[in-house]
């Protein structure tokens, strides 16, 4: 095992599965020569050559287009957004087109397609580089939407989303690229070439007081959250990282809150008709008769963005200390 990076995760993932597979190949907005903006792709250009890591025109309707022809001609394209906040022109091209192929086609066409998009806040990145806009695409039956927190899930469900023979989102939470680290074994072991399974979350921290939902960057700080209140107040938080939107792991999401009784979701997007709504919903249909207090949703307030000010932003995304603060709130009932 060796502790690595996020954005490292990543890197390791794609260079595995192009070695891996000759239908495997890059394409996106400076991904080649520059290694791309956050340099998830670096050293890759050198490493496969100019066929197989392509910069792409500033469009990504032609991206993610190109991507699905690819696909669909037993290609395996990973189409790199620069940032999430990009994706906007290629909704229809998503939404309509490679969601759709394997359903109209009644199951003649597949899209093994991976789209990569680092979203959300934390970098003072301001309005057009710090959106959360996985609510969007969770809504589509025929696509599969992925959030990783941890270099672990990063690599073992970037590789299998490669592998998925239908189309996956992936989106990465970029303050997390460098911030966070883990051990992820090494590709030369028996155990170095792992996938983690799409559709399953994990549970981060086992608690018996109350549930912890989150994913992305929120999942890393709500563990934290959970370290702040078992030691100050001896709380025992158990904390799941969702890990997959679409398909969301039902199961999972109901085992912990049967067990513990009371639920907070957190997430940075935008509170209302964010994800963690769909949640609650769920806990709400299926596990009343579980509950011993009301469903919390802590999230990002209700403006059109991030703010740039680093003192804004801070007050926009939640954190361990709000978090830790929301537990306790919710634990007194």
């Amino acid at each position: 095992m060796t502790q690595i990076t996020l954005i490292e995760a990543v890197r390791q993932a794609m260079d595995e599965e192009m070695a891996r597979d000759p239908r495997v190949f890059l394409t996106g907005e400076d991904v080649g020569v520059r290694g791309g903006v956050f340099r998830a792709t670096q050293g890759l250009f050198e490493k496969y050559g100019p066929d197989r890591v392509i910069d792409s025109p500033l469009a990504e309707l032609s991206i993610v287009a190109v991507g699905i022809g690819a696909a669909l001609a037993e290609l395996r394209p990973i189409c790199e957004i620069q940032f999430a906040d990009f994706i906007h022109p290629a909704f229809n091209q998503i939404v309509s087109e490679a969601a759709r192929f394997y359903y109209r086609t009644n199951g003649a066409w597949r899209v093994p397609l991976v789209i990569r998009a680092p979203y959300g806040g934390g970098v003072s990145g301001g309005l057009y580089h710090s959106q959360s806009v996985e609510a969007f695409y969770a809504h589509v039956p025929g696509l599969k939407v992925v959030i990783p927190s941890t270099p672990y899930d990063a690599k073992g469900l970037l590789k299998s989303a490669v592998r998925d023979p239908n189309p996956v989102l992936f989106f990465e939470p970029k303050k997390g690229y460098r911030a966070i680290k883990g051990d992820v074994p090494d590709a030369d072991t028996p155990e170095g070439d792992y996938t983690v399974p799409i559709g399953q979350a994990r549970v981060a921290r086992e608690g018996r007081d109350l549930s912890v939902y989150a994913y992305g960057m929120m999942a890393h700080y709500s563990e934290k959250a959970a370290e702040i209140v078992a030691r100050e107040d001896g709380i025992d938080v158990e904390v799941i990282d969702l890990r997959t939107l679409l398909p969301l792991d039902k199961a999972a999401v109901l085992a912990s809150v049967r067990k513990t009784g009371k639920a907070l979701i957190v997430y940075e997007d935008n509170l209302t008709m964010g994800f963690g709504a769909e949640v609650a919903a769920l806990i709400a249909d299926e596990a009343f008769d579980s509950l011993d207090g009301p469903i919390r949703r802590l999230a990002g307030p209700d403006v059109p963005g991030v703010p740039y000010a680093h003192t804004m932003q801070e007050f926009y995304m939640p954190n361990p200390h709000t978090i830790a603060a929301a537990i306790r709130d919710l634990a007194a009932y």
